[in-house]
């Protein structure tokens, strides 16, 4: 069975504008001048003056359009962000704009004494000076991120981002409706910078446009039934400040503005798309692109969060599946398959009914997390054929107590797909790990921080743990989680034979039968997602063996005093990191 990409979605900024992919670098040069002065490292305090600089360098970025300020605060006068002009951004490729941010962020970072800082600010220091490296790196190679990707891309996380803007007052409903309007020009910006890659020879092929536009066909033909329509009321009906009459106004401004303005934009970024059609010359991966190869090692880099070469980690993901085809071979008297059809009807249980189990479960092996309410929603029936089977919607940072997981109920194939799954998004996973990471109250400027490898490691090291308190014995348990982290490794090294080595549809085709998959029309989507998607699966995968590295570590050191509490309290009191900076300080903050 195909394992299913997990979309753990954020902000509708940080999936769709990951080209740029450092936070400061979106920052006028006049905002970071202004910014240098507030970390003129005086005498006084290093700490205090560290901590104001980066609160102004978060309220700086995070109110930089209103979508991600939305999501990322509840209450954005409490940080004093007042007076905000509605925007919805757009899609820039300047790569003098990103080094000239990134050389005066690092000028702002090297007026504080890094060794007068306390434990977390250094955490903090280290972090952003990372994060100024990478934009160092990534700025020649801007043309060449895909912001329509084929697993996450705009066309598809655009309106679910919408539909999940939550009305808390008047204002909220008034810039949503306002932010719809401006929909056109954030599409135009989008086809603007589709065309710049395709001048560049960059373009997506053309196996991948049908995707995409197919993608986009989907959402317009929902027509009437739309789910803006339906959510829009749903959330609107909690705004109690606004009379009956006031709420139906509003649902018909609404209506008018997904058929005026929503609906044009999409049909014209269709347009603009099939005009770009056969501009996409390059059909295989990244290596055949000029500096391809160059471009695919700092993007697998940027995207797990490990310093490890390309070779490193192929080396890296094949002693891993050693190991686990070894453990495999340990379990007598069960196959694969009967253990698969066993775990398929484990007992329906309700996706609550799940979670709740979950978290009981994991009370001994992980540290305690605050009280928190979810809310669980199904991906439209229009939709699941071209959205992730689940995805979770990280809170704003002072509304952590409100959270959603989106579950795909066409891609649960079996009882234990959507308890695995729900481990993934849920506990200890995605929302588990964001929770407890914001009860440590960590400087706001983390959260606008995206590191897929640490999140998506950490969600699919919980999904893998999760087999294990799924009600299943244990052997059996054993032989399905470590199938499904063969599978997930098989998926890996061809991301990097495909796009690092070179490998042809044959090629990878007779990679995969030599592990007994030989299904043609699973390994042809295999390939068309990784070459819609390069390094994807290595920010799941490579995530995922960078904790257990850290965990081998972890119990070395400890030996008998070893505990999987305290390990997991380590790495998550660190904090969504690039891994060289979580081995740095685990053993600190597991103090």
């Amino acid at each position: 069975m195909l394992h299913q990409d997990i979309s753990h979605i954020k902000s509708i900024y940080k999936s769709q504008k990951k080209y740029i992919n450092l936070l400061t670098t979106v920052l006028t040069a006049a905002c970071i001048l202004f910014l240098s002065a507030c970390g003129s490292g005086t005498e006084g305090d290093q700490n205090k003056d560290f901590e104001a600089y980066t609160k102004e360098l978060f309220c700086t970025e995070a109110a930089s359009n209103t979508i991600n300020l939305h999501y990322t605060l509840r209450n954005p006068e409490d940080y004093g962000i007042d007076d905000r002009e509605v925007s919805l951004g757009s899609f820039e490729a300047d790569p003098d704009e990103v080094r000239a941010s990134a050389e005066n962020m690092k000028s702002s970072l090297q007026k504080f004494s890094r060794e007068e800082l306390n434990l977390q600010n250094k955490i903090t220091y280290d972090i952003l000076d990372y994060q100024i490296k990478s934009a160092e790196r990534s700025s020649d190679y801007l043309l060449y991120e895909e912001p329509m990707g084929l697993v996450s891309g705009v066309q598809t996380q655009f309106p679910v981002i919408l539909s999940e803007y939550r009305f808390y007052d008047r204002q909220d409903v008034e810039n949503y409706l306002e932010l719809m309007e401006m929909s056109g020009d954030y599409f135009e910006s989008l086809i603007k910078f589709e065309r710049e890659k395709a001048e560049a020879g960059l373009f997506m092929a053309d196996y991948a446009l049908d995707t995409v536009l197919e993608q986009c066909r989907a959402f317009l033909d929902m027509g009437d039934g739309n789910y803006l329509y339906s959510t829009f009321v749903d959330r609107i009906e909690d705004v109690n400040e606004l009379t009956k009459e006031e709420k139906s106004d509003y649902i018909q401004d609404n209506a008018l503005a997904v058929s005026d303005y929503i609906y044009p934009a999409y049909e014209k970024l269709i347009a603009a798309m099939e005009e770009l059609r056969g501009s996409g010359k390059n059909e295989k991966g990244l290596v055949y692109l000029p500096e391809g190869m160059d471009y695919y090692e700092t993007t697998v880099r940027q995207q797990t969060g490990s310093d490890r070469s390309v070779e490193e980690m192929e080396d890296l993901t094949r002693r891993q599946i050693t190991d686990d085809l070894e453990a495999m071979e340990q379990v007598l008297g069960i196959t694969t398959q009967e253990a698969q059809e066993a775990a398929s009807s484990m007992g329906s249980r309700s996706a609550e009914e799940i979670l709740s189990r979950l978290q009981d479960g994991i009370g001994v092996a992980f540290p305690e997390a605050p009280d928190t309410v979810l809310e669980v929603k199904y991906v439209p029936e229009e939709l699941e054929e071209h959205l992730s089977p689940a995805f979770y919607m990280i809170p704003a940072i002072d509304n952590t107590e409100e959270n959603v997981i989106y579950i795909n109920q066409a891609q649960m194939h079996d009882d234990l797909t959507l308890f695995t799954t729900l481990a993934h998004e849920g506990y200890p996973g995605h929302l588990y790990q964001t929770v407890y990471y914001e009860s440590t109250d960590p400087d706001p400027i983390r959260s606008l921080m995206d590191f897929g490898g640490y999140v998506e490691g950490w969600a699919t090291y919980a999904e893998m743990g999760s087999y294990y308190l799924a009600p299943l014995p244990k052997a059996q348990a054993a032989l399905l989680q470590k199938n499904s982290s063969i599978i997930l490794g098989l998926y890996a090294l061809a991301d990097m034979g495909i796009h690092y080595e070179g490998w042809s549809r044959m090629d990878t085709a007779e990679f995969f039968s030599n592990y007994g998959i030989t299904d043609g029309e699973t390994i042809e989507r295999i390939y068309e997602l990784i070459i819609g998607s390069p390094g994807n699966y290595l920010k799941y995968y490579i995530g995922y063996v960078e904790f257990l590295e850290l965990k081998k570590d972890w119990a070395e050191e400890k030996g008998e005093d070893f505990s999987q509490k305290d390990f997991h309290k380590a790495v998550l009191g660190v904090g969504p990191a690039p891994f060289r900076i979580v081995e740095k300080y685990m053993w600190e903050t597991g103090e």
